[in-house]
């Protein structure tokens, strides 16, 4: 039965009521039901696309928007909620047209710029998505979304200059977002500034995450009546980030680390277990603060935790990395055998750091993605004695430090 004027305004009524609540769930059906009654009535569909939008139906919603885009030809906000349909559903070029369509409904929209800026770096399209940003932060250039993704894209380019000026005017605007101080932070410490990076590190302890943390205060580097507890923050203390953390950072402070069993056998210095009960320690502190909390540098280093294990004299080659060896090396890949190694190739990696550790000569194959404390520059590390950091993608330098050990060169 069609439905009369009357009951469609107490409809739509009844909807903005729910709407207005955030009560999408109950709205969606009225309007459903107006839209239905006026098919060609682009502010009914356009207002069904927005709920089904606000319910997570992005493919439920993508037909009345476009109804309603069409009906609405001269409504930017139909072309800009279309494309929000669109980018959720994958569609960027799609939603690139329909944003290109507003910005000319409506020239000189931050909001719209901004979002082909994002479009057009979803179609990888860098450079047109950098002077999308560049148009937005000029008609608003305190404009949070685009400060924070012209950085990043700044940052992606190696533009190190440019990312932090950008973060730095974010952070003018909110001085205490931890999300973008610990970009900041980031930035700062893979250019191996430390002295300002690492105070900014510290914000991801604000971030809600999987992180562990045991029931005890958090040391500030205060002179303590008990013990001090340092421990990596993974959630699995098994993990490999975990064990790789622990072997690389518990140093330079009197304290019991707590760790995984087996690395409890690999260090000479106190340890407890996970589930192990903690009386008589007054304070803990996540590994990765250390270097905060201490004030470390890269050139003041303490040196690492002793092994329990030292270096064998065998002759093989621990091989932890990615990447295959050279072809013909006969290579080492069991982790427990890394005491027999004469020398050890991997990625920054537990097994890599145990090695190191024990004192066996180590090649660490820097990524892209290497973590920022392993600093900005390949050659001899200051973590370890016998770590020499190698670019991944540099054949050339790993076969020449392979001929220095002895491989022949056929081999390497």
């Amino acid at each position: 039965m069609p439905l009369s004027d009357s009951q469609i305004q107490i409809l739509a009524r009844d909807a903005m009521q729910h709407a207005a609540a955030g009560d999408f769930a109950n709205a969606e059906p009225l309007l459903a039901q107006i839209a239905e009654a006026r098919p060609n009535s682009g502010q009914a569909l356009h207002l069904l696309g927005q709920a089904r939008l606000k319910l997570g139906r992005f493919a439920d919603a993508r037909e009345p928007l476009e109804r309603a885009a069409k009906f609405l030809p001269r409504e930017a906000a139909a072309q800009v909620n279309l494309a929000g349909c669109l980018t959720l559903l994958g569609e960027h070029a799609a939603a690139l047209a329909a944003l290109e369509r507003a910005a000319r409904l409506k020239p000189g929209d931050a909001a719209i710029a901004h979002n082909r800026g994002r479009t057009l770096e979803a179609l990888g399209r860098p450079d047109e998505a950098a002077l999308a940003y560049d148009e937005a932060l000029s008609i608003d250039h305190r404009l949070m979304p685009s400060l924070s993704a012209r950085a990043a894209l700044a940052a992606s380019r190696g533009d190190w200059m440019g990312a932090l000026a950008d973060l730095d005017m974010a952070l003018t605007s909110r001085p205490d977002d931890p999300h973008l101080r610990l970009r900041r932070g980031e930035l700062l410490l893979r250019q191996g500034d430390w002295l300002r990076g690492l105070a900014d590190h510290e914000a991801r302890l604000e971030i809600a995450a999987e992180r562990y943390a045991p029931n005890l205060p958090r040391w500030q580097g205060e002179p303590l009546e008990g013990l001090l507890l340092v421990y990596p923050e993974q959630a699995d203390i098994e993990s490999d980030a975990a064990i790789r953390d622990t072997l690389m950072l518990a140093r330079g402070v009197d304290a019991v680390v707590q760790c995984a069993a087996p690395v409890a056998n690999w260090l000479d210095r106190p340890t407890v277990l996970r589930d192990a009960a903690l009386d008589g320690f007054a304070a803990a502190a996540p590994l990765r603060s250390l270097p905060h909390l201490l004030g470390w540098t890269l050139e003041s280093l303490p040196p690492p935790a002793a092994a329990r294990r030292p270096a064998g004299a065998g002759d093989r080659i621990g091989w932890f990395a990615g990447r295959e060896p050279p072809a013909g090396l006969a290579v080492e890949r069991d982790p427990a055998r890394i005491a027999d190694c004469r020398l050890v190739v991997g990625d920054d990696t537990a097994p890599t750091h145990l090695a190191a550790l024990m004192g066996v000569p180590t090649l660490l194959l820097r990524t892209a993605s290497a973590d920022w404390m392993l600093g900005p520059h390949d050659g001899p590390s200051p973590w370890y004695p016998g770590l020499e950091i190698v670019a991944e993608d540099d054949a050339e330098a790993l076969a020449e430090r392979l001929r220095a050990a002895g491989i022949p060169a056929a081999d390497a």
